[in-house]
Parts: C-alpha cells; structure tokens; sequence
C-alpha cells in the first residue's frame, strides 16, 4: 500500500509526527519535494528530532528512507543532520538514500537566494536556504543531480567554486544513491509512505502564487517526486492544525488582528510553540480557515483528514473558525487565485463553545468533551472530508486513530 501524507495549510501543520507515527505500520518513506527549507519536529523518550532533509521514519531502525527525486539536497545539511541522529543513538548506516534524479543545492546558491528576494519590491520571505534558486536551475535545465555525478563532462562543466564543493563528497554520496523508481518497483508490496514538505497552499501552482515555495508540495506531487504513477498512490491524508499558521509573507485572510487579538495571537503562539524549525520566526497565526482547509481537500483529493494541535485550545472559553470570506461587498466561500483578493479578505468567523477540559488525558475519541467532538464534526462537514487522526500533543502516544489509514 502507498500512502501520501501532506500539509493541508501554509505547512508546519504537524506532518512530522503523524508520518512518524504512520511509519511503524511502513517498510519505507519516501520524501518527495522540498529542501532544508522545511523542518519538522519528532518528540520520542521526551528527546525533540529537529529534521530538515532526512524522512520522518528515520527513528524507527528497521526503517528505510529515501530522499526523494523532487527534492533538492545540500549535502552539507544532510549530513550534519545524519551526524546528529547517529550521535544520539540512531543509527542510519544503509538506511538513507537518495534519487539519482534529485537536485544538488551548491553553496552560492544562497547568497543569489537572498539578494535576489530583498531586491523584489515585495519579497517572499523566503528562508534563504538556495532552494528556490536550485528549483529555477532545474527549470532552466541548469542543475546538477545527483546522477549527474558520475558524468564526467558535466562534472568538468562545473564553475571551480561548485566542483571543489561537491567533489570532497561524492565517496560518501555514492552508495547512498539509488534510481528511485527502480527501487521502489522491486518493492511494490512494500507500505509505502510519501512525505511532503511545506504544505498545499505553498504549491507553486496551487499556492498563493507568487508567495509560494518553488518546489509541488500538493499530492500530485508524490508521484512526480517518488518516481511512480498516479495509479499507484493508494490514498491522500491532509495534515491540519485546529488554527492556522504561516511562516513569511503573502496572504493570510484569518490572522488574527494585531490590535484586537493580540493577546490571543500570544497565547496560541506560545502555547503551540509556533516558531519555525528551520528559522525560528514566529509564525503568524489565526483562526483555522475552512474555506482554505476546502479547497486543500478538493485540489489533493484528500481521502481523510489529520489534525493536530487541538490541545492548544484546551483553555479557551470560546473558539472560532473562519467559513468564508468577506471580500467588499461579496461573502466569498470559495479560495479565489486572486492575491488581491486574499489581500482584502476579511473572515466571516463562526464561534463554538470551548471544552476547557485536558483533552491529552483523553484515550480514545468516544472521551472527548462534546465541543470538542462539534468542532470536529463541523469541519468534517464543511470539507466534506473524515478526520480520522487527532493529535492532541507532541508525543507519539498522544495521538487519537479513528480509522487507521493502512486499512481500506
């Protein structure tokens, strides 16, 4: 069986963990898109796993994970972060490997990254990583990858800056590099389980374009970035927080105000420790959007929902969700391309009662306060999608399966 995990948001939606957690049930994890721009968080024995490059399922030993062809790798990043797992006790000798068809992100690349973004007269925000540099390399045939290590003509190509960067690596690169499609067919009955990184509204065709990453964070993406057909990808899980989040700039029509709702910003900011893995800026935050949630469902054929974070309004007296849009004088209830639009969205919010209860004290979903199963229940008919995973805490153990997606 192969299942796709991706974000559902603007990312940091918590795919981290719920493909840790999935991964027991898998042989192997394939990360399909994206580079050390993304970085997702594993709590295990009360030990937090700050991972940019390498796949989620890396914790569990018996594990193999493949840094996917979609991506694009530094390889001073990876291993530095396969030096970190192995000096706390992961081993990850024979364990990690990467598409032949994957790109390499060489050092220069971040320089032309950032001056490039503060020369727009409306830059991104982007995390200056030389991601999307080494994504337009790659549209404009460009790039090098990781096959391309082996072609000698290409290598003699190469600016004297990028060959004596890469070369001093490539003995170590060797044996980690596979054609993944090749791979993953000679495993066909394997479970299979495709990471994503970023979330669907950062698709470079799907986001809020031009306030996107370069790379297909959206399900389609999967079968590009993990080297096989559409058919063969068996279901789409769509990760979501119970509020929304978003990291640099571009729109963000249910953030909370600034003036208004500053302090409710805080408390969720703090309480779910929103700030970015990779940067460590605050996340903007604000009410969950449904209208945006939607759409994501729609654009993936998300097949269920996962969603996390709902602890963090455990407090709360009063909770609130974003069901459409006030656009002048419009009640928009459809996610429009135009980022004019989006601009000058106003949320029109729908409040529900807050279940002031622990809800990680709570075993199984029949325990769980009856606000709290409204909310759910609310968005599930709103998307007109099941959430079959709640996640109500960092740990593996704090994770509620209504329906376990490796059974159809």
């Amino acid at each position: 069986m192969k299942l796709v995990v991706i974000g559902a948001q603007w990312g940091d939606e918590g795919k981290g963990k719920i493909v840790d957690y999935l991964a027991n049930e898998a042989q192997i994890i394939v990360r399909f898109s994206g580079g050390a721009n993304a970085g997702h968080t594993i709590v295990l024995d009360d030990q937090e796993y700050a991972l940019h490059l390498i796949p989620s399922g890396i914790l569990y030993p018996d594990k193999m994970v493949v840094l996917g062809a979609g991506m694009v790798i530094d390889p001073v990043a990876m291993f530095n972060e396969l030096s970190m797992l192995n000096e706390r006790g992961i081993e990850t000798e024979g364990r990690v490997f990467i598409a032949d068809r994957a790109h390499i992100v060489f050092p220069r690349y971040t320089e032309i990254d950032r001056e490039r973004d503060l020369k727009r007269k409306q830059p991104i925000g982007t995390t200056g990583r030389g991601i999307g540099i080494s994504y337009s390399m790659k549209s404009e045939r460009d790039g090098i990858r990781f096959a391309d290590l082996a072609w000698k003509q290409k290598m003699d190509e190469l600016d004297r800056a990028d060959r004596d960067f890469i070369e001093p690596f490539i003995d170590r690169l060797r044996p980690m590099i596979v054609d993944l499609s090749y791979y993953l067919k000679h495993r066909h009955n394997a479970q299979i389980l495709f990471e994503g990184a970023q979330g669907t509204l950062l698709d470079l065709d799907n986001g809020t374009y031009p306030y996107v990453s370069s790379g297909m964070s959206c399900a389609a993406g999967a079968a590009v970035g993990g080297c096989v057909g559409p058919r063969a990808l068996d279901g789409v899980l769509g990760v979501f927080k119970a509020y929304t989040t978003r990291v640099g700039n571009g729109p963000f029509p249910s953030e909370f105000d600034k003036d208004s709702e500053d302090d409710l910003c805080r408390f969720v900011r703090e309480t779910g420790r929103e700030y970015g893995v990779t940067t460590g800026r605050p996340r903007r935050c604000g009410y969950l959007d449904l209208v945006a949630l939607r759409y994501a469902c729609i654009t993936n054929s998300i097949d269920s929902l996962v969603m996390t974070h709902l602890d963090v309004y455990d407090a709360l007296d009063e909770i609130k969700a974003c069901v459409a849009y006030r656009i002048g004088s419009r009640i928009v209830e459809d996610f429009p391309a135009s980022i004019e639009d989006l601009n000058n969205a106003k949320p029109v919010l729908r409040s529900f009662p807050g279940w002031k209860r622990n809800l990680s004290d709570r075993l199984t979903y029949e325990e769980f306060p009856t606000p709290a199963m409204e909310y759910i229940e609310l968005i599930e008919r709103f998307c007109e999608t099941p959430i079959t995973i709640v996640s109500v805490g960092y740990e593996r153990k704090a994770t509620i399966i209504r329906k376990s997606p490796w059974r159809t």
